[in-house]
C-alpha cells in the first residue's frame, strides 16, 4: 500500500502514522491482496483526498462513508469518480441541490478534483473497500479516520464540517463546536435526500462563512 502523502498532513498526522493501528491498516490491506481479493481505490489513490487538499489550505470537509465498491469509480475522494465514469445517484442528487441553490448546471462529468484543489477535503471514512462488499473495510480504518477528524478539531480553526447522513452526524462529537461550523443534514441518496437533503442549501452557506472567516468562497462548479 502506497503511504506516502502531502507533507502538511505527515506532519500533522505523525503521530497516527506511528500507533501501531496505522501498520494494522497496512497489513490488513497488503494481506486482502495477498489473498487475491480486489481492493479499491488503486493504491496510489487511497490517500488522494490528503494530497489533494493540503492541510494547510483546507477550508471545508465533506465527510462520506467508504469509497465506491464497483470497477473504475474509487479514486480517493468521496462522492467523487473519475473522468468519464458516470455519476453515481447521491452525486448526481448534490448536483440537483447545487442548481437549487446556487442555480450551478448539472455537469456531465463527477469528478470533484476542482473542488478539493479549493480546499474542499472529501474524506471517506474508510480509505479502502473490497470490490462489490461495501463497508468491507469500515472497521479497520474507523480509528484513523477519527483520529483525522480529531487533529483537524484540534490544530485548525474555522473549519467547516458537511455532515450528511446518520452515519456522517455521530463523528460530530469529535469537532470542537466552539471553534468549527458544523452543517448538519439528509444524506443524498435516493433513498434520503427528500427528507432533508434537498433544500439545505450548504453549498451557498458554507460561502457565507467562508466570507465571514475572511476566506475566499468554493466555486462549486465543474466547468
Amino acid at each position: 500500500m502506497d503511504v506516502k502523502i502531502e507533507p502538511s498532513w505527515k506532519l500533522a498526522l505523525s503521530e497516527v502514522f506511528n500507533q501501531p493501528h496505522f501498520t494494522e491498516i497496512v497489513h490488513f490491506v497488503k494481506t486482502e491482496k495477498a489473498a487475491g481479493k480486489t481492493v479499491y481505490p488503486p493504491g496510489s489513490q487511497i490517500f488522494h483526498a490528503f494530497d489533494a487538499t493540503p492541510f494547510d489550505q483546507l477550508k471545508v470537509v465533506i465527510l462520506g462513508q467508504d469509497p465506491y465498491h464497483g470497477p473504475g469509480q474509487a479514486h480517493g475522494l468521496c462522492f467523487s469518480v473519475p473522468e468519464g465514469i458516470k455519476p453515481p445517484p447521491s452525486l448526481v442528487n448534490i448536483f440537483k441541490e447545487l442548481k437549487s441553490d446556487i442555480g450551478m448546471e448539472i455537469p456531465t462529468s463527477g469528478n470533484l478534483d476542482k473542488w478539493a484543489k479549493q480546499g474542499v477535503l472529501l474524506l471517506n471514512a474508510a480509505l479502502t473497500v473490497r470490490a462489490s462488499e461495501p463497508n468491507s473495510h469500515a472497521p479497520i480504518w474507523a480509528p484513523f479516520t477519527d483520529a483525522v477528524i480529531q487533529k483537524i478539531s484540534e490544530k485548525r480553526k474555522g473549519i467547516i464540517f458537511l455532515l450528511w447522513g446518520k452515519f456522517a452526524q455521530d463523528k460530530q462529537t469529535l469537532i470542537d463546536e466552539s471553534k468549527h461550523h458544523i452543517l448538519k443534514a439528509a444524506h443524498p441518496s435516493p433513498f434520503s435526500a427528500d427528507k432533508g437533503f434537498f433544500g439545505c442549501k450548504h453549498f451557498s452557506t458554507t460561502n457565507t462563512l467562508l466570507a465571514k472567516e475572511g476566506l475566499q468562497p468554493i466555486d462549486w462548479s465543474l466547468r
